[in-house]
């Protein structure tokens, strides 16, 4: 069972590369795409013909050559359609085949009618010229290519996508003309490096358009690897201080962009725009007018909306193709250009041994008929005489069988004497062919010549101009700051010890006075403004980030922060972190470890957060102390059982992640068996008092008294006064 299972789970895998998901190099196609364009051209849909209901076209796909799902066969060429999906579609639609707004709203196929567009022709023009190999169909009944003999390297054109068993392939789409042009500097120059290749193909070209504004750089490196991502970009251009949006990043429609602004705008997270409409309409498939408020700088406010909605998106790049050798392989550029030269050199020099043969053959047909022409009356004569025609013409004028079945099967009135002179000019026309055709085909350079004259031509017949723009310098898409889209105002942030969060206006309020709910409580609170942006911290270490003036306000009991993000099941909040970017707070770890850490560095557009903080054993972590930054800046730290340490708060490294120092010793068997751990911490003027909630009571101990528990960092720490050792909080 073992190795059965083995072996069937290795074919199923196999045939999901080969045969479903991945293209092949040479025509840039999976199966059934390969399938439905064959089929079509095999019913004669060529782009001068009359086009056919879809359904007819399917019919034919699934029962002759693809046994699988209609659905799917049909969603299949749907996208080979659309010109909003496809660089260069190869099928033309007749009803409704979806729109940029919806592209899966297309009609069923019994209601659309579809045939091939002109661009077809490159994969299908050379089908019948001995270029490809022919295997059965699925039932033994039919013959169908194995490959297309593609003209133009349509792996890199229209681009690829699927998701195969171990891998997956995600090709973007270029531009037909540069593609071309590459090509041929590299047939012309075959140690080109890529720099040189990236002069004629820089980047991908989406049919959409918009601008690609991933930097030259790392355009390289993806192509030098065969892997990356690049960032699209929506178009825009300013109407009567109106901003108009024209062009979306591929597969992002309209009406999701408008959800995503209309979000921002209903919460108050955008108050610089005053309205947006839609006025897409058939002339302008996109076109969003976006009215901003007076002295608004549209430049930034299109940073802020590239950054938070779908104006800008990240494309995933994985050059991963069937090779020449039938091996899916992750391909360079560079490459996968010279592979895909290799098949259509020897593509085209099959092309031309194939017309070699038949010029060959037609030649030796045309001496047997020069001869009878030339002895007409003798031949018919032997014709009519003879019981068995076709060896006495043979042995008469020294034909073979081949020749005299032509001569038999001549109509009489192509013995007129004009015929002669046509069979005469044919013969001399065909020396000429053939002699060329031996030149081509004895000489590489002759043959690389031919392809470069033949991608020419297609390049000047179907090459258009790039729709994507690449931004040389892009600026870097970023969220406005608060203060430019919400009135800052003084803010206190309240976090419940079952995490719910509410804000409430100015910094007079007392948080201890505040109603909670039931078994619920004050946990910490934070002073800022509502321009700025508050972590909060859980008990594993994780930091997660949302803006102040998103937080409900404090007329209620406020919102859980589960709603507002998207945490592990069962997490725990333990404080939260509010004031400047550049502002510190000590973060500390339940089992007697912190550092200082900068606010900025904590901040995370991820709604699961980001790990901060390396937490042993998962002890907790006490809420975060705010750090004044001040060389007389003292950190206390107390345990669960009372002992109080004092030291200088320089003594602390400052980090960006990790477990930090020891800040206070505290045994480990205690700390393991839970009888000890660190209750709290602060970061006060070495001339303030520290307050401490032990047991219930409160215990404030000014300047002179913290003398007393003053030490070096790291140290036991010193017991508190009777009666306030059960430690809950430090400020």
């Amino acid at each position: 069972m073992h190795e059965f299972t083995e072996d069937a789970y290795l074919d199923y895998s196999m045939y999901v590369i080969h045969d479903r998901a991945l293209p092949r190099i040479e025509d840039g196609l999976k199966p059934v795409q390969r399938r439905i364009v064959y089929a079509m051209s095999e019913l004669g849909l060529n782009f001068a013909s009359k086009p056919k209901k879809s359904a007819r076209t399917i019919g034919d796909v699934i029962g002759k050559f693809h046994p699988h799902g209609e659905v799917a066969c049909y969603e299949a060429m749907v996208l080979m359609a659309q010109d909003f999906t496809t660089r260069y579609p190869l099928v033309e639609g007749q009803g409704n085949w979806g729109s940029i707004q919806d592209q899966r709203s297309f009609a069923a196929m019994r209601y659309t009618e579809a045939r091939l567009r002109s661009y077809a022709e490159t994969l299908l023009g050379e089908l019948r010229q001995g270029t490809v190999d022919w295997t059965a169909n699925f039932d033994g009944t039919l013959q169908e290519p194995r490959l297309l003999p593609a003209r133009l390297p349509n792996v890199l054109l229209n681009g690829a996508s699927g998701i195969a068993v171990g891998m997956a392939t995600d090709v973007p789409p270029h531009n037909l003309r540069e593609t071309v042009a590459a090509c041929i500097y590299l047939l012309q120059h075959p140690s080109a490096d890529l720099e040189r290749l990236m002069e004629y193909l820089p980047g991908p070209d989406f049919p959409t358009g918009g601008i690609l504004v991933t930097p030259r750089k790392e355009i390289v490196q993806i192509y030098r690897t065969g892997t990356g991502s690049v960032r699209l970009r929506a178009s825009y251009r300013e109407e009567r201080s109106h901003i108009v949006i024209d062009a979306l990043p591929a597969q992002i429609s309209a009406s999701r962009v408008m959800e995503q602004i209309g979000t921002q705008m209903e919460t108050k997270a955008l108050p610089l725009l005053q309205d947006l409409r839609d006025e897409s309409d058939h002339d302008w498939p996109v076109r969003l007018v976006l009215i901003p408020r007076r002295k608004v700088d549209i430049r930034s406010l299109m940073m802020h909306l590239y950054a938070t909605t779908d104006l800008e998106r990240s494309y995933r790049v994985n050059l991963n193709v069937i090779d020449l050798d039938g091996r899916p392989r992750v391909m360079p550029l560079r490459d996968l250009l010279n592979a895909w030269l290799r098949f259509r050199q020897q593509t085209v020099e099959r092309r031309l041994r194939y017309r070699h043969d038949r010029v060959l053959r037609r030649l030796h047909l045309c001496e047997g008929l020069l001869i009878v022409y030339r002895r007409a009356e003798e031949a018919i004569r032997t014709i009519r005489q003879a019981e068995e025609p076709g060896p006495a013409l043979q042995r008469r004028f020294g034909l073979d069988a081949e020749q005299a079945e032509a001569v038999l099967n001549l109509r009489l009135r192509r013995l007129a004497r004009q015929e002669l002179a046509c069979v005469e000019q044919e013969v001399d026309e065909l020396q000429a062919e053939r002699k060329s055709l031996e030149q081509v085909l004895a000489s590489p350079r002759r043959l690389r010549t031919q392809v470069k004259r033949e991608l020419q031509e297609d390049a000047r017949r179907y090459g258009d101009d790039r729709r994507s723009a690449i931004e040389e310098a892009p600026e870097a898409a970023r969220p406005l700051a608060a203060a430019a889209v919400a009135s800052a105002e003084p803010i206190t942030v309240v976090l419940s010890r079952q995490g719910w969060v509410r804000t409430i206006k100015g910094h007079e309020i007392d948080p201890e006075t505040l109603n909670f709910s039931d078994g619920d409580g004050l946990l910490q609170f934070a002073q800022g403004s509502s321009d700025g942006m508050v972590v909060f911290l859980d008990a594993t270490g994780r930091c997660y980030t949302l803006p102040a003036h998103g937080l409900p306000s404090g007329r209620g009991l406020g919102d859980p922060l589960s709603g507002h993000l998207t945490p592990p099941d069962g997490t725990v909040f333990c404080g939260l972190m509010l004031g400047p970017p550049d502002s510190h707070y000590l973060l500390a770890g339940c089992d007697g470890y912190g550092f200082i850490v900068r606010l900025s560095s904590l901040y995370s557009r991820a709604r699961t957060g980001k790990a901060v903080m390396r937490v042993r054993n998962r002890y907790g972590v006490v809420p975060p102390a705010f750090a004044v930054s001040s060389k007389l800046d003292m950190a206390a730290v107390a345990t669960s059982v009372g002992r109080l340490l004092l030291f200088r708060a320089d003594e602390l490294p400052q980090l960006e992640r990790g477990r930090g120092v020891r800040l206070l010793r505290i045994p480990p068997a205690d700390l393991a068996a839970g009888k000890e751990r660190l209750a709290g911490c602060a970061i006060i003027d070495g001339r303030a008092s520290l307050t401490i909630r032990a047991g219930g009571r409160t215990l404030t101990l000014k300047p002179k008294d913290l003398q007393h528990y003053l030490g070096r960092r790291g140290l036991r720490g010193t017991l508190l006064p009777r009666g306030f050792r059960k430690v809950e909080s430090l400020r």
